[in-house]
């Protein structure tokens, strides 16, 4: 059973009608770019839009300044939240596209709110700052604002047409190696080379992640090599990006990390500490039961979507937190071709185009749709937290 086709109609009028409105919030955004946790006037701008559509906005949620839940209700039900990110990237400015984000989730809420009499139900707009760093999401889930929450839906602009997001878990540990400082000269025994240390574990790592399962991938940076090139480096750090297809092998790996990193201290004479820096990104687990209507209602733009390609990871984020609580969907649509890549100037320049607005309202509408189908259909709020506990992979 699906949500009739004039109610179809009527969301899809009603995200058309506002076509000029919600580009508008999308280029506004676009054109004064807020990194992760400044988006002041984004959320500014967002919230105002939702408030004077008549909805209850509660700002500085999680507490985080920026972060905020914009709710709508036709009485008591089921309950969709529609996701909106708004943060930039530094110097690229909107290169991933999330004003679109934005604009599509509401437009969507602003439609859903215009056709709620006579159904049941809530629709939450919630604002979900730094998915670029910092992972909102995160706080925003373990502070219980999905609790309640039935389906949560958003769209991310991209290079492919896919369904869903393979995306991976992700968290990050600083490694710092504790040595003897001495003169290179004056006392060559004397002195223990952390960095050398240092450079030693990138050279394990460069070795050892040719055996690493699909998906998992380490990436470092030096953030203290020492201050003098005529001191031994009494101390040397890196930073490493971890990512894994799953949580359960993203903890093998930091561990990893750590046999790797005692097994370097062990050969140098160093002392090694190693630390796990924050929660990090869970994987997203797909929703092939609400995937499938989203697929179905963007179709109707004339947008097809077909499954990832096999074995491809595009990156990781912070709705694999949400997705491991609440049935989600995170559909890419393209606005660039698949030789392009985002997080580049050119995705930036698209995410303003005349296909980026193309994008924006198709996504708005299908997302529309899919949050009424959860409104009106138990069976399909059922079958899709059926789905979630069937890929309950931790």
């Amino acid at each position: 059973m699906s949500a009739p086709d004039d109610l179809y109609l009527r969301l899809r009028r009603e995200c058309g009608r506002r076509a000029d409105e919600l580009w508008q919030v999308a280029r506004a955004l676009h054109d004064d770019p807020e990194l992760a946790y400044e988006e002041y006037g984004a959320s500014r701008l967002l919230t105002g839009v939702l408030r004077r559509a008549g909805f209850e906005v509660e700002q500085g949620v999680a507490g985080l300044d920026t972060a905020f839940v914009a709710r709508t209700t036709g009485g008591p039900g089921r309950c969709v939240a529609l996701l909106l990110e708004y943060d930039a990237l530094p110097d690229l400015g909107h290169a991933c596209g999330h004003n679109l984000i934005a604009a599509a989730g509401v437009g969507a809420a602003l439609a859903l709110h215009a056709v709620l009499d006579g159904i049941a139900g809530a629709v939450l707009a919630v604002g979900t700052p730094a998915e670029e760093r910092g992972g909102g999401k995160v706080a925003l889930t373990d502070a219980g604002v999905f609790e309640g929450v039935d389906a949560a839906l958003m769209f991310h602009p991209g290079v492919h047409d896919w369904s869903w997001a393979p995306l991976t878990a992700q968290t990050q540990v600083r490694v710092g190696f504790h040595g003897r400082a001495a003169h290179p000269t004056g006392d060559p025994l004397g002195g223990i080379d952390a960095l050398a240390a240092l450079i030693q574990l990138f050279n394990v790592m460069a070795v050892s992640s040719r055996r690493l399962p699909p998906g998992s991938h380490v990436q470092g940076i030096v953030t203290d090599g020492g201050s003098a090139t005529n001191i031994v480096p009494a101390y040397a750090e890196g930073l490493f990006g971890l990512r894994a297809a799953t949580g359960t092998e993203l903890d093998t790996l930091v561990a990893a990390v750590g046999t790797w990193s005692e097994g370097v201290a062990a050969a140098t004479g160093t002392r090694a500490e190693v630390t796990r820096l924050g929660k990090g990104y869970a994987h997203f687990r797909p929703n092939d039961v609400l995937t499938e209507r989203f697929s179905r209602h963007i179709a109707g733009s004339g947008i097809r979507l077909t499954d990832p390609a096999g074995g491809v990871f595009l990156g990781s984020s912070d709705i694999g937190n949400v997705s491991n609580r609440v049935p989600a969907i995170h559909p890419f649509v393209a606005i660039l071709g698949e030789e392009e890549s985002d997080h580049t100037p050119a995705f930036a320049r698209a995410a303003a185009s005349e296909r980026g607005r193309e994008v924006m309202l198709a996504a708005a509408e299908a997302l529309a749709c899919t949050a009424a189908d959860v409104l009106t259909d138990a069976g399909l709020s059922a079958r899709a937290w059926a789905r979630l506990r069937d890929t309950d992979t931790p």
